[in-house]
């Protein structure tokens, strides 16, 4: 059911309505392709579509519902007309307001829960120049544990406000929070103006907290067992034939001699593999994957970083998965840090990004292109940016060609911290990438996560996946690129794929790829010094059902 827009705003007051609408929206929606240029509503970034993990009917906590947990937020009458609603109003100027709650029991069979707020203001300043931002806190109590052992504090969250008052947000604060079923969960939602993204300085009223339980994740197959320290995979597909390649060596160090490049491959959709063998192990230099992609002939494509006594970058080309030949080492200035994945550019050539740098403060990093006009045997270096701090420095991009000479890339940050200028950046150019613009996107739930994109002409979607490191958690956020393009702050809620270990830094680095009518996303896991290679195949998103 549509409403026009200023009576969707008034009805929304009546907080059974509400709870109708997000009944009618939940995972049932469908949206038409966004044209170029179009303006609507930042909402209509997240498509319907079918995702292979079941999710339960919503438990709604109302504003009743909730009581003060710290400092002094207000439960107040929020008013238009005859329509009125109770709010909690929690103050744009004073830190550490929070309301708290509690679904007193999850169902059989769930494993984890979203958390999603509705908010909204009365203020007639209200504008989506100014945003907000709040932060989720989750944890259930089991018998003979520590009160914080399963606390989670979620990411600072960031959105831009509506362009008018009494409209209201639904905001997802955590896309997937482990639990167990049967058990009790207590939530708390905060506030948070003390950050520096949330400029908004009056008061917004909370109206009701929506928690929805999830079902089993999907599960992944083993490439490489986890014996050593297997690392940073990338996967390609040939035809039908799905190509993993990593790297192993004995710790988290891309330098050591030991470090070698072997490869795998698939023909049943990513269940077995065959045995590996070696691509790269040259002696007194460690062997690092780090992109790949295919060539004008098809043929997988894989840049190899090779250190030792120098630093190189070597170009391999395959067109079985088995045999690799080495066709390049270009001479860079600067030399990158890493080259990332290979994509063609219609008029162009052969694309890749790199980025540069040390990882300090001091700014001497920089990022840019690499074209090939000759199938990958010489390329061009570009550079885009250049003298960054490390907090504007963009690393392991990840970019995809939409068409009509428009490129658009993810990059992650190397800034951590809770507040919610930590997300990762999208990059965009209008001219075959010939110039850029660079912005900060509000997706928060990272912390050093890789970016992989795949982009399915055929529906129209954009997939961003990445491995939030230390949380253990493979997501995916699914948009509308052509929306998404010019509206980075309006990436839709994350939906968790698979788990791996809960680890900072010996877990993560998802490469994806697309094969048929699934993605492939390919990561490593466990606990060091033995790490394994996995893969999680993924049902292609489609909108209405239609792939």
């Amino acid at each position: 059911m549509q409403f026009p827009r200023t009576a969707l705003c008034s009805l929304l007051f009546f907080s059974a309505f509400l709870i109708e609408i997000y009944a009618q929206t939940d995972d049932s929606r469908t949206v038409k392709p966004v044209q170029k240029n179009q303006v609507i509503a930042s909402s209509e970034s997240d498509p319907a579509v079918n995702f292979p993990v079941k999710r339960f009917a919503p438990i709604y906590l109302t504003a009743s519902d909730l009581s003060i947990a710290s400092g002094n937020p207000s439960l107040v009458a929020m008013s238009k007309g005859s329509a009125s609603i109770p709010v909690w109003s929690l103050s744009g100027g004073t830190v550490g307001q929070s309301v708290a709650g509690l679904v007193p029991v999850l169902p059989d069979d769930c494993t984890g829960v979203e958390a999603e707020i509705t908010v909204l203001t009365s203020d007639k300043e209200t504008n989506p120049k100014f945003e907000d931002v709040y932060r989720v806190h989750l944890f259930q109590m089991e018998k003979g544990s520590s009160f914080s052992s399963n606390a989670l504090t979620g990411p600072a969250t960031r959105t831009p406000l509506p362009a008018e008052p009494y409209c209201t947000r639904q905001i997802v604060l955590e896309s997937y929070y482990p639990v167990k079923p049967n058990k009790p969960l207590a939530v708390r939602i905060q506030r948070e103006p003390g950050d520096p993204i949330d400029t908004f300085t009056r008061p917004t009223g909370l109206v009701m907290v929506k928690i929805t339980p999830i079902g089993e994740l999907i599960k992944s197959y083993t490439v490489q067992k986890a014996e050593k320290y297997n690392s940073w995979p990338v996967i390609q597909s040939i035809g039908k034939k799905l190509v993993c390649v990593y790297c192993r060596g004995t710790a988290h160090s891309i330098a050591e001699d030991v470090r070698a490049v072997y490869a795998r491959t698939s023909m049943d959709n990513g269940k077995t593999w065959t045995p590996e063998t070696v691509v790269a192990n040259t002696p007194k230099f460690g062997e690092v994957t780090i992109g790949k992609g295919l060539d004008e002939k098809g043929a997988m494509l894989l840049w190899v970083r090779r250190i030792g006594s120098t630093w190189n970058h070597d170009l391999y080309r395959t067109e079985d998965g088995i045999k690799f030949t080495h066709i390049a080492t270009p001479k860079l200035d600067p030399n990158p840090m890493q080259i990332t994945d290979v994509f063609k550019v219609p008029g162009v050539g052969l694309m890749a990004l790199w980025f540069a740098g040390f990882y300090k403060d001091e700014p001497t990093n920089s990022w840019g292109t690499l074209i090939s006009k000759d199938n990958g045997a010489t390329w061009t270096q570009n550079t885009v940016e250049s003298k960054l701090p490390k907090a504007e420095w963009p690393t392991e991009p990840s970019a995809v060609y939409l068409g009509d000479g428009r490129i658009l890339a993810i990059a992650r940050t190397e800034v951590g911290g809770s507040t919610a200028e930590s997300t990762q950046f999208q990059m965009i150019s209008l001219d075959y990438g010939k110039t850029w613009k660079k912005t900060r996107t509000n997706i928060r739930d990272i912390m050093s996560s890789t970016p992989s994109l795949i982009f399915d002409a055929k529906t129209g979607l954009l997939s961003n996946y990445y491995y939030q490191r230390g949380r253990g958690v493979l997501r995916c956020r699914i948009t509308d690129p052509n929306f998404i393009f010019d509206h980075p702050l309006s990436w839709p809620a994350a939906k968790a794929v698979s788990l791996g270990s809960a680890i900072p830094w010996d877990a993560g680095n998802v490469n994806a790829v697309a094969c048929g009518n699934s993605h492939y996303l390919a990561y490593y896991s466990g606990e060091k010094p033995d790490l394994g290679i996995y893969v999680t195949a993924v049902p292609a998103p489609a909108i209405d059902g239609k792939q």
